[in-house]
């Protein structure tokens, strides 16, 4: 695990020397990812570095920045889980890798297999390739997504990182906006790859390959993409799922160093823990769990009950109103992410706690995605039946649903009822992008943004089937992997998820609707599967999440702090109506509403802005967005990148 970042510079526009020096200023951006080392290598027109977070190997001192046979450099972020099986393979087909350590394998890997060395690789990963004899650049991300890796592309010049404050670092140039970034962060709070919130800036996607060629042309390829959902007519096997889970446990858990494991109330971090403990049994294991005063929130009893049961130790971390704006703070500076998930500050500081004791840890993601756990996917499953029904019987049923109170307390099912009833004359993506909203399409419009313009064809495939993949393709990668990767590396801790291993993907890809949603109840195969190992009140609670009590606290401790970021000049130099967004806020205050996620969703805008603003040259953030970022579709930068789904060649000049 580690950060990485370069630059190619295809005409030598820049001195050897120059690249260098922003390469180093990027390294240092990302120096917490990475305090056990680091490492340069400088070509002609290539500078890449990367460091250290040692998990395995800690022996040697190695970062993940390789160099074999003199023409084949690689940087790694990440962890490949089959490299013992790689180097055995390779070894017999006469390549010699002499160093231990993980990624060593992947340059013999490409000598050998050419373009489809990706297809070779399991673990997580975020690369860049550089073959010498060709001058091109690869540049991947793993299939779920767990790593990520930013880029900019302008004229014959390629910038990587795998944060977007180090690609910042490299060159602190005024920035603009990207409006369809911008729109799309408010209205979901993140920015799906390819897009970021930045015109110029993209966002390798999950599974997704970039070739950068010397003559000016640029590849998109996807190696991998989440299989068809396939319904077998056999009931799937317990007994097959239990070993290739096991594997993909015993594969993770194959380190060097102490590791514990992220431990809520609910069955997917309790099975993670379970099926740890049963892989590994002699290994000393430590459960570290968030906690809240406010009891609707707190699962800390029943996490640490799991604890006691598997033999755990029991660290919980109790997060309150007083973290909010500090740990936002850091965050936010510290990896130029923007991110409006509430859980990535109890992530962080959990994360920091936990590093006093391991590197890394074990965390449940992925599971709802893939198994169907979210109410939404509920949702699309009833949605066609609901349809049905007269008009009169649903504007009755509106009715009633909307004269339901607002609640402070976690996942209220008015709360569910309500977004329940709107959007059912859309299709199957777009009304779940509505369920899902933090910033719903009308109060877009109230504060100046145009709602975002999505790609929601989904008339192949059944509602939940639909709707799941698009949760794995976005929400998983660039949400809930971005708040696990930047709030754990932030302290130099590593988060792996078992769930996302290639083979448990692809067996969850097999399994028909019944064994994911079946009457109100989600994720029935995989809660048959965790009664094999978890006692039957842990796998029958119901569903929680991990969610933080802002309603109450933006009611109460936070309120003036977020008046305050509410009003910031910023906001309304990116086109944002400071005015609608003091109304959405009195009427929270007021109880007219719940809006604490569109609130929260302003409030990390307005501090990710102040730290742009920061880290450019420019005055103010009038001059980062400008007036091209307010058309629809914005204009591109010097060198036009082909959409992901472009043809293999694409000639960009």
């Amino acid at each position: 695990m580690c950060g990485i970042c370069g630059v190619v510079d295809r005409r030598a526009r820049l001195r050897v020397s120059d690249m260098e020096q922003g390469v180093v200023a990027m390294l240092d951006a990302i120096s917490h990812r990475g305090p056990h080392g680091h490492a340069i290598v400088a070509r002609q027109e290539l500078v890449m570095a990367s460091n250290r977070l040692a998990i395995r190997g800690i022996d040697q001192v190695q970062p993940p920045l390789i160099e074999h046979a003199g023409s084949v450099v690689v940087a790694c972020n990440g962890e490949i889980d089959n490299h013992r099986e790689l180097r055995q393979k390779l070894a017999g087909r006469g390549h010699v890798i002499d160093l231990d350590t993980d990624v060593a394998v992947i340059a013999p890997l490409y000598l050998e297999y050419g373009m489809s060395f990706l297809e070779h690789l399991q673990g997580v990963f975020a690369l860049a390739l550089w073959d010498e004899r060709c001058r091109r650049l690869i540049l991947a991300r793993d299939r779920g997504g767990e790593r990520h890796l930013y880029y900019s592309i302008t004229h014959d010049r390629v910038v990587f990182a795998s944060e977007l404050s180090a690609l910042r670092a490299f060159h602190p140039v005024p920035a603009q906006l990207d409006a369809q970034g911008l729109a799309q962060f408010l209205r979901s709070g993140y920015c799906a790859s390819p897009r970021s919130p930045l015109r110029g800036v993209h966002k390798v996607g999950p599974g997704e390959m970039i070739v950068l060629e010397p003559e000016g042309i640029i590849q998109h390829r996807h190696y991998w993409r989440l299989p068809a959902q396939r319904a077998t007519p056999a009931r799937p096997s317990l007994r097959d799922f239990d070993r290739l889970f096991r594997a993909a446990v015993e594969r993770q858990t194959d380190v060097d160093v102490d590791y514990g494991v992220l431990l809520s109330g609910g069955v997917d971090s309790a099975l993670i823990t379970a099926v740890a403990r049963a892989v590994r049994p002699g290994k000393r294991l430590s459960a570290y769990c968030i906690r809240f005063a406010e009891a609707s929130y707190d699962e800390g009893e029943p996490a640490a009950q799991v604890a006691r049961e598997l033999g755990c130790g029991f660290v919980p971390v109790t997060v309150s109103a007083a973290d909010v704006p500090g740990a936002l703070r850091e965050l936010v500076r510290g990896t130029g992410e923007l991110l409006a998930d509430p859980a990535w500050i109890p992530m962080s500081l959990v994360a920091r706690r936990a590093a006093q004791d391991v590197r890394m840890l074990l965390s449940g993601e992925g599971a709802d995605e893939l198994f169907g756990g979210y109410p939404t996917y509920l949702g699309a499953r009833w949605a066609g039946f609901y349809a049905r029904l007269p008009r009169s019987v649903q504007s009755a049923a509106r009715a009633c649903v909307e004269a339901l109170p607002d609640s402070d307390k976690k996942m209220p099912v008015g709360f569910l009822l309500k977004r329940f009833v709107s959007g059912q004359d859309l299709g199957n993506v777009a009304r779940h992008l509505l369920w899902t909203a933090a910033i719903p399409q009308e109060w877009l419009r109230r504060l100046g943004i145009d709602p975002p313009v999505d790609d929601c064809h989904d008339d192949a495939e059944q509602a939940v089937d639909a709707v799941q993949r698009y949760d794995f393709e976005h929400l998983l990668p660039d949400s809930l992997m971005a708040k696990s990767d930047r709030g754990s590396m932030l302290h130099a801790v590593e988060v792996r998820a078992p769930f996302l291993d290639r083979n448990v993907i692809e067996f969850a890809a097999t399994l028909p609707l019944a064994a994911r949603v079946r009457g109100l109840t989600t994720k029935p195969f995989l809660k048959r599967y965790a009664l094999g190992y978890l006692p039957r009140a842990i796998v029958r609670r119901r569903k929680r999440g991990l969610s933080v009590p802002l309603s109450a606290w933006l009611r109460g401790p936070l309120q003036p702090w977020a008046q305050a970021r509410l009003k910031h000049a910023t906001l309304a130099d990116a086109g944002i109506d400071t005015a609608a967004a003091q109304q959405l806020f009195h009427e929270h205050l007021d109880r007219r509403a719940d809006h604490a996620r569109a609130i929260w969703t302003l409030i990390v805008l307005s501090e990710w802005l102040e730290w742009l603003q920061e880290t450019s040259p420019a005055p103010s953030v009038a001059a980062l967005r400008g007036r091209a970022a307010l058309q629809r579709q914005p204009a591109g930068f010097d060198v036009a990148v082909a959409p992901l789904d472009a043809p293999d060649e694409s000639l960009v000049r």
